[in-house]
């Protein structure tokens, strides 16, 4: 074990300065214990105790995220940690394990308060020391905070997007295989006689109907019975294949009538085989436009991002829509919305003007707000998110309504201090309404809560042109 005196602490570049007296007071103060591997230091939640000096081994401090626990730093040989002077910490968020057995000074925390009225060197030493903890752990948390708030979008968008993507997959395989039966129906239609006049109504109808830009909106009883409806039509006339060609014509608006006018200008011989061939470019068109559609929200998502992080703009202040961020912020937490049933009322004032602001930090701020919205109304499985846009003279206001249960009034006056969480451990890091107010001070505007159960608010307000 290493003979610990003055002159060891003085190879302690934190509190090398200090002098000797006071070096020996704090070591007629300490207590030299040891830990073995896999000891405890301390737990999450344990009262602080005091301050550990480390003589030799190694401790790792962890942090819990989700399900597991995640090593924050290590500390060896020469390390202060623990409590220190003027810290406002009660308890530890954290949990100290030891890696190799560890030898160290062990200052109980009722001691700091003659510590910080005797011996001031020593207090301004471990005060510096504890500023560069909390810089150090500030800039850990808000990376985590960024990659906690990156990987929920991430799992969104993959979400989001695997749905058109497997659309798309799953269309064009059944559209290849479609295409390989078109010969069938091909030999079928090239023995049917109609007369030039009949090719021509039949091609000009269908492909008016195909082409209208409205499809029919039907309720499941109005389907079923127009269904009906054409199969009694068409088992009149033997037509082959008629419930497939019934559920398509239907969904495309053919009605009786339209059967009626084909069949005037068919020989009833040729009824099936035509309406067959009918019924095939119905399914290829409406395989078409099952991929177009995937394919568009795909683009529409790649939109969203862009729009999002606006990656094709600079970083600086620009005139911009607010609103296009607001909705590129939907979009991103789409897979959060429809999970937690919830119904987004926009009540947005289309007539506000462009912004001047940061574009991509204020979305961080709709991010942030509208997440917390939807985690308070998560215990209800269903909610109301509204978004409300209003012009407040030379200002933009934008409210985020949530009617979860509330924030207790006891802790509202806390909710915008740093690390400070409602949300259970490895969900929240505090830092999110911490950075949400520092964006909106940046625009010099202000954030304001007013919360009541069943009724959440937080109001944010900042210069249009941004002066």
């Amino acid at each position: 074990m290493i003979n610990v005196d003055v002159e060891w602490l003085q190879s302690i570049d934190a509190i090398k300065d200090v002098p000797k007296k006071q070096l020996q007071w704090l070591l007629d103060n300490c207590t030299q214990m040891r830990l073995e591997p896999g000891e405890e230091v301390f737990r999450h939640g344990d009262k602080i105790k005091g301050t550990y000096i480390i003589i030799s081994g190694k401790f790792r401090l962890c942090v819990q995220q989700g399900d597991e626990l995640r090593e924050v730093t290590a500390f060896e040989g020469k390390s202060i940690t623990g409590y220190l002077p003027f810290s406002r910490a009660k308890a530890i968020n954290g949990y100290g394990e030891v890696v190799t057995t560890m030898d160290y000074l062990f200052f109980p925390v009722e001691k700091m308060e003659e510590m910080i009225r005797t011996q001031f060197e020593l207090t301004q030493a471990l005060v510096h020391v504890m500023t560069t903890r909390v810089r150090n752990f500030t800039a850990f948390e808000q990376q985590n905070e960024k990659m906690m708030a990156l990987g929920k979008l991430s799992a969104g968008l993959a979400h989001e997007l695997n749905n058109p993507a497997a659309a798309v997959v799953r269309g064009a395989a059944s559209l290849l295989k479609h295409l390989q039966l078109t010969p069938e129906t091909f030999k079928k239609v090239m023995n049917v006689k109609v007369t030039s006049e009949g090719v021509d109504f039949v091609s000009d109808r269908l492909f008016a109907v195909i082409c209208r830009e409205e499809k029919p909106q039907l309720t499941m009883m109005q389907r079923g019975n127009m269904e009906d409806d054409l199969l009694d039509w068409m088992d009149n006339y033997d037509i082959d294949n008629s419930q497939e060609i019934a559920e398509n014509m239907v969904e495309f608006g053919f009605t009786p009538g339209d059967l009626d006018s084909f069949k005037a200008h068919i020989p009833d011989d040729s009824l099936s085989a035509v309406f067959n061939w009918i019924n095939n470019n119905l399914v290829t068109e409406k395989m078409v436009m099952d991929i177009e559609d995937a394919s568009r929200r795909i683009a529409d998502l790649v939109g969203a991002v862009k729009n999002f992080t606006h990656m094709d703009q600079g970083h600086g202040k620009q005139y911009a829509d607010i609103h296009k961020g607001i909705l590129s912020t939907l979009t991103m937490l789409q897979h959060k919305v429809k999970y937690g049933n919830i119904t987004v009322d926009q009540q947005f004032d289309t007539t506000l003007p462009p912004v001047n602001a940061m574009i991509g930090e204020l979305n961080q701020v709709w991010t942030n707000l509208i997440d917390n919205a939807l985690d308070a109304m998560e215990a209800n499985r269903k909610g109301v998110l509204t978004i409300k846009t209003a012009r407040d003279g030379e200002c933009v206001q934008v409210s985020v309504i949530d009617d979860g249960p509330g924030i207790p009034e006891e802790i509202q006056s806390r909710i915008f201090d740093p690390f400070f969480t409602t949300k259970e451990v490895g969900k929240g890091t505090g830092l999110g309404l911490d950075v949400v107010t520092r964006i909106v001070q940046q625009h010099k505007g202000t954030i304001k809560l007013n919360s009541v159960p069943g009724c959440t608010e937080f109001k944010v307000e900042f210069p249009i042109n941004g002066d």
